[in-house]
């Protein structure tokens, strides 16, 4: 096999499916990865001449879950690895079964950053690679009737940017951040959010649109991107309004129900 290889975890939909599409596109063999059975079909659709596509369907909370992802690829160099696999938590948070956040925290914590340490240390010892991880600008707001998730992208908005200084010395190897706002995916309906005003939003992103703003920022070896100008400015509102007004106006978006109003 003489094609470089990436993976895309969370690709059977959404901003994950379209950055798939951006991989194979520019002659990357690829894993896609996901916990349903979906991504089977997925990978179908990102057929190429010349390309090798293989989907796994694994549980990326789980630290076995993620062995199983490594196993699977099989002791070749991963030269991508787009770290995209993310679990909403709509609702209030008293109301959440415990399985449910903990599979949040899992997915988008644990499974991440588990992932990103084992794969960065291939990267590093060879000297190449490059990391592309789903952030979001729901880490900078309070996320009343959201609470985990966003706190969970906080965590990762955060992480990287560490991780990134650590590695600012290692020649060859990028970790880029990719932090979108509301985007047309179905993540609102998995997070039960249909009901909300930005569930109901029809302005959210293209996640074609998302997904190359974080591939080109990537290909470009930027440390991060915040896609949307509008997201820009939430972002750097985020510095300036108190916390509490960021958790009122959060609210207001994602609090059951509020799409009727």
């Amino acid at each position: 096999m003489t094609n470089k290889l990436a993976i895309v975890t969370g690709a059977s939909t959404g901003i994950g499916f379209e950055l798939a599409k951006l991989a194979v596109a520019d002659g990357y063999d690829l894993i896609v990865v996901a916990n349903e059975p979906q991504i089977q079909n997925a990978a179908a659709a990102f057929g190429k001449a010349g390309v090798t596509v293989e989907s796994l369907e694994t549980d990326l909370s789980t630290i076995e879950g993620v062995d199983r992802l490594l196993h699977a690829v099989g002791g070749r160099p991963v030269d991508v690895l787009v770290a995209n696999a993310g679990v909403g938590t709509g609702g209030a948070f008293l109301d959440l079964e415990v399985s449910a956040w903990r599979h949040s925290i899992d997915t988008n914590i644990t499974g991440t950053i588990y992932l990103l340490q084992k794969v960065l240390q291939a990267m590093v010892a060879r000297g190449t690679g490059q990391v592309l991880v789903t952030g979001s600008i729901a880490g900078y707001i309070p996320g009343s009737f959201n609470a985990v998730y966003n706190a969970t992208k906080s965590f990762i908005d955060n992480f990287t940017e560490a991780l990134r200084n650590e590695l600012k010395d290692v020649e060859g190897v990028t970790l880029t951040t990719l932090m979108p706002g509301p985007t047309d995916t179905p993540f609102f309906a998995r997070a039960d959010m249909l009901d909300t005003r930005v569930g109901q939003d029809d302005s959210k992103a293209d996640p074609a649109k998302v997904a190359q703003d974080g591939w080109s920022a990537m290909k470009d070896r930027k440390g991060h991107i915040v896609s949307g100008i509008g997201n820009k400015l939430q972002v750097a509102a985020s510095g300036i309004v108190p916390q509490s007004i960021l958790a009122e106006m959060h609210r207001g978006m994602a609090e059951p129900g509020s799409g009727k109003e």
